[in-house]
Order: structure tokens, then sequence, then C-alpha cells
């Protein structure tokens, strides 16, 4: 009821406003508008608009600044024509549709919080629209887009642009650019009646044989005319080339066509126009090949679209082919435009009717198994509040070149380059012996479960490095002479980032004492406590790795208590690590234990000096030395020569 409410009131306020503010300077900028001329009616709605500023024509004010608005948002001038639009309805102008086009033209200049304002305020009035609630989600969604951007790497091209107009690139190989540009040096004399630019003409850029790019010229031959010429596509061989005119015929409505070029001892013969498409009272644009050269892909108003304008495709082999629309899940209401088709199961195109970053976004879409498509955004900084479109890829590569408008408050678009760099993903770490003592010349193997089997030998200082590939599980296996071996288990994330992983191997020896660290007893017992687990499971892990080695379980105490009595308490302790192993699966006859009791005390190592600095590396922790220090160090001493150890006796490895 509030809409029909709305809309009676709306009605009536138009019907003063046709008979309040028509003039000669409204009648020629509503013909232009008609006549597609967007850049000459905004100048001219703008001229009459700054002529409007008395109380009693606020009214009129507000009508043309709408009209003002849809000029401007029709040569994506979206900055201005979201001022446009506000102005309307600052001036009462009764179209509730100026909400809804002002929170788009906020949306399409990168305004997101207010354009989502500016949606839910629209939402209020027509909760149904399907188009306000799409902006809202994509104004939502650019915001996400845009705090969290892809790694594609994205640059303003030098050579290319011009200071008009540059945009839809196509590579043809990896040596040659086309493009569309309105830039000053462009065939004959007339002006776009759409943006009042050159009409716009096909130009290459190619690479010299040090694979630089050269400055664009002119494609040549007889492809450039007065007319409009733009958005080339090349078949599979590179002999013909599609594209785009618009010759804008008195006779006709229609606006774009596509044609065919022959390209005969380097240059392009007059294009004609593709008869398999002969439709005379709809707009065809934008083609683009398939790589097996069957299908052409385009853009069309025809009968049976879903929106504005959808890309369909159609046989170029069959002689009774029929265009065949892409389907709903690509076409959307409004605009898809640019079509690339870079594999059989793999389009890139240009849409505003799918929930993104601003105007046109660029979208791949995927045919999965299923048959279905499945698109996504291609992101930030890809696409931009901007218009994003026409993208074009180095064969086998992720890099090319696209269009975009980002940034240019007159509209302008302009070809950027950009590439997708390799991940760097590496795992690294160092190997050293259990006295943290590195290891040089020890070999490290990884294998992946993708086919990966790499080798190499750590440094002098003991590091390592492998480069990794994304989401992939890897084992590692280290091994040096005169030393145990060791195994590692792990898998690369499957995050699309950079990323360094870091492991590090220690070895025990096959001719010394090991210590193990972290193994806690109760006071005055045998008893092993919970907190000794750890260090316990990782000996299990050590020896299940090395089943041809028998070790033997060591306790030392310190010199507290008797000779007798602590060779009984640390036999029992030794003891207690072995039934650990022996119920954790190792053999019992690859197990040995002995009690030293304070007989062994340790001889400082450059660990243990690094630990404890007040003890000069070779000092041995005897009871002569202990008892002359301090009470301090004498605890630290003890506890240095309170330790569990194992030591190899035998192996049969060869």
């Amino acid at each position: 009821m509030r809409n029909r409410v709305i809309n009676i009131l709306a009605i009536i306020l138009l019907a003063v406003l046709a008979n309040g503010c028509r003039g000669p300077k409204m009648a020629v900028a509503d013909a232009q508008m008609e006549r597609g001329e967007y850049a000459a009616a905004s100048a001219t709605y703008r001229k009459l608009y700054n002529k409007l500023k008395k109380p009693s024509q606020r009214l009129q004010r507000g009508e043309v600044a709408f009209k003002m608005g849809l000029a401007d948002e029709k040569i994506a001038r979206y900055s201005r024509a979201a001022a446009d639009f506000r102005n309307a309805l600052r001036y009462g102008y009764p179209d509730t549709t100026a909400q809804l086009r002002l929170a788009r033209n906020l949306h399409a200049s990168g305004k997101y919080a207010d354009a989502v304002a500016a949606y839910e305020q629209y939402l209020m009035l027509d909760q149904r629209n399907n188009e306000a609630r799409e902006g809202l989600r994509g104004a939502r969604l650019a915001q996400r887009l845009k705090a969290e951007p892809t790694r594609y790497k994205v640059r303003r091209d030098r050579l290319a642009n011009s200071r008009r107009s540059d945009y839809a690139p196509v590579l043809a190989g990896s040596d040659k650019l086309y493009f569309t540009t309105t830039n000053e040096k462009a065939t004959g004399t007339q002006h776009s009646e759409v943006n009042a630019q050159k009409r716009a003409d096909i130009w290459v850029m190619t690479k010299d044989e040090q694979g630089r790019w050269q400055r664009p010229e002119p494609a040549g031959g007889e492809l450039n005319t007065d007319a409009d010429e733009g958005t080339p596509a090349f078949s599979r061989d590179g002999s013909r080339m599609y594209l785009t005119r618009a010759r804008r015929p008195v006779s006709s409505d229609v606006n774009t066509e596509i044609w065919v070029s022959q390209r005969a001892d380097a240059e392009w013969s007059e294009p004609h126009k593709l008869e398999i498409l002969d439709d005379t009272l709809h707009n065809y644009a934008h083609p683009s090949v398939s790589p097996d050269g069957e299908w052409l892909y385009f853009v069309s108003d025809r009968p049976g679209s879903f929106g504005e304008t959808d890309i369909w495709r159609i046989n170029l082999n069959a002689s009774d082919a029929h265009p065949e629309n892409l389907g709903p899940v690509i076409n959307t209401p409004g605009r898809e435009m640019f079509p690339t088709v870079r594999t059989d199961s793999l389009i890139y195109f240009a849409s505003d009717g799918h929930p993104g970053m601003g105007a046109l976004d660029i979208f791949r879409a995927r045919l999965t198994p299923d048959g279905a498509w499945d698109v996504q955004n291609m992101g930030s900084p890809v696409n931009s509040e901007g218009d994003d479109f026409s993208i074009t890829f180095m064969p086998d590569r992720e890099e090319g070149f696209f269009s975009s408008n980002r940034g240019d408050a007159r509209g302008y678009d302009h070809i950027y380059s950009f590439e997708l760099p390799d991940l760097q993903i590496s795992i690294s770490g160092y190997v050293t012996d259990t006295e943290e003592e590195p290891l040089a010349g020890a070999s490290i193997r990884i294998v992946g479960r993708d086919g990966t089997n790499r080798r190499t030998v750590t440094r002098d200082d003991g590091s390592f490095s492998f480069p990794l590939e994304r989401g992939v599980s890897y084992v590692m296996l280290a091994g040096a002479k005169g030393y145990m071996n060791a195994r590692q288990e792990f898998t690369s994330d499957t995050t699309e980032a950079d990323a360094s992983y870091e492991v590090d191997f220690i070895l025990a020896s096959l001719t010394e004492p090991n210590v193990v660290e972290n193994i806690f007893y109760d006071f005055d017992r045998a008893t092993l406590r919970p907190e000794s687990c750890g260090a316990l499971d990782s000996l299990v892990t050590t020896l299940r790795e090395n089943p041809d080695v028998s070790v033997e379980m060591s306790s030392h105490t310190d010199r507290v208590g008797t000779e007798e009595y602590n060779l009984r308490l640390s036999d029992r302790r030794a003891k207690a690590v072995v039934d650990y192993l022996i119920a954790a699966g190792i053999p019992a006859e690859r197990l040995t234990w002995k009690g030293y009791g304070k007989s062994q005390p340790k001889r400082v190592t450059k660990r243990v000096a690094r630990l404890y600095p007040q003890f000069p590396e070779g000092t041995l922790l005897d009871e002569e030395f202990v008892d002359t220090l301090s009470d301090e160090d004498r605890e630290a001493a003890d506890q240095i020569n309170r330790r569990t150890e194992f030591r190899v006796t035998s192996t049969t490895l060869k």
C-alpha cells in the first residue's frame, strides 16, 4: 500500500514537472539521451541545472539532476552520477529509483559503507527488489574482497595506454597484443556520439627479438574505418579476426554488429559482416573464439536474453547453427559482457549483475563435472570499484592483460597487466646431534604424495631447505654417518599464500651416550612422573625408526647419598624406562639397562656450557669439584648429573 501511494504521488509530480520545466534546453538534452549521445546530454543537463536556482524551481532542478545522473552513469562517471542522484533526492525528485541508482553509483565509486546504507534505505521502500538485494550483497562482499586481496599483481601498462580510452586487449600468441583505442590518432575525424571521444580503432603492440614490448601502432590493412571498430578475437590459426563494428545505420536501431577480416600478406582485409548472425534487429558484440575454433561466443540483447545483455554462442562449423544462451547461472538481469573462452570448461566474463565490487567485475566460470557452471568473482586487485572487463591470458600462464576505468574521473578505460606469482612455499631447518652441534653433510630426503622425491645434504651449519607444493603430504628422512636416522611427516597448507615451514632433526649418536632430556621420577623413587611421557614417546619413535639397533638405558644420580644407595636407585630407574619402552612395543631383546649411581659424573659439553656458562666446557662435575661451588651452583651441577641416557650397544646396519 505504501509503495502504491508513493508511485501515485510520483506520477502526479512528474506530470507537474513535465509541464513546468520543458524548454529548448531540456528538449535538446532529452533528444541527445534518446540518440545515445550521453556525454553531450550530460553537458546540456548540467548547463540547465546550473540555471535553475530559484526556490520555485526546486522540483525542476531535481528532475534535471536525475536525468544528468542517468547520462553520467551511461559513460561510467560513477562518482559524478552518485552526486547527481543525491541532488535529485535532495530536491524532492519523486521517482524512488533515484535512491536505488544512488546506491548503485556509490557502489561503483568504491564507497561501500555508504552504498550499503543507501541499498538498505531503498529496501525499506521495496523489500522485494532483487536488484537492490543483490546490490546490497555485492557491496558487503566488496568490503570483504578489498580487505582480503588475492595474490594477483596488477599495474597500469605504460606503453599501451594513451590519453584517451584503451581497452579490450586480446593476445594473439605471446608476442602480439591487439586492443581497442580512441586515441587522437584513430582513423577519421568523427567523435563517438556516446562518449565524445574519437571513434575507436584496433591497434597492435608487438615484442621485439629480446622479448620487449614495442610502442603500439594501427593494426594495418583495411581494418579501421570512420566507424567504431574494436574488441577483436582470432581464429585458432590466427588468420581470421572477428571484431565489433558500430556503424549506426540511419535505417536501423542496431548499434553493434560482428564483422570478419582475413589476414593475407601480413595485412588485414576489409571486414565483412558475419553472415551466420544475420539479424538486423538486435545488437551483437564482443566476440571470443573457443580454443578448438568451433564456437564463437558473443554478447547480444536478442530475444531469449535474461538481462540487458547476455553471453551467447554459435557453432561456426554448422550450416544451420542457431545461437545458444549460456543460461541463467552465467547470465543475470544485468549486463554480461566481454567473454574470454580460455578452455572448453573455463570462461571469463564481465558482469554487473553478479555481486561484485562496483560496476562491471571480472568473473571466472568453471564447468563442474556434473555439467553446472561455478561462477566466482576474481576479487581484488583484478576487480575494483570501477568497470573491470575484457581479460586475456598469456598461453599456459596465469598472467596477461585486462581493462579498467578505476581511478579515472572521466570514465576513460585503460589497459592493466596482471600476473599471479608462483607460490613461494618452502621448508627449512637444521640437523644437529643431541648436544645441539650442527651436522654438516647429513643426508635429507623428502618424499611427497604428489610424486616428489628430492635429496640434499646439509650445509656447514647443518641447515637445509626444500621447495614445496601447496596441500601435499610429505615424509622427510634425515641421516648421517655415525648417527641414528630420524623421520618426520607433515602436510603443507592449502591456503593460497606464500608459506615457509621449519623442521629440525636431532640425530642420536651411534658411538656416544645420548642424554634423554625431561625424564622425571618421584623423589627418592623409581616411579616415572606423567610429564616424562613426551620424552619417552619420542624415544619410542626413534627406536622404531631404527629397528636394527639395540641400546642400553642408563640412569645417573648426583653426589648426595651413599654409593650403594645411588646404584640401587639408578638401576631401578633405568629399568623403569626399559619397562615403558617394552610396553610401547619395543622388543625386549633390543633393550638392556644399568644404573651407574654417581660413578660417572657428567663432563660439560658445548650445549651444557651454553646453558650453564658458569661451568667451562670440558669440566668434570665430580664430587671434588662440586664441593668447591656455591650452594646455587652446586644445585645446578647436581641437576646436570641427574640424567637418563642411552647408548647403542649393537647394530646390524651395513
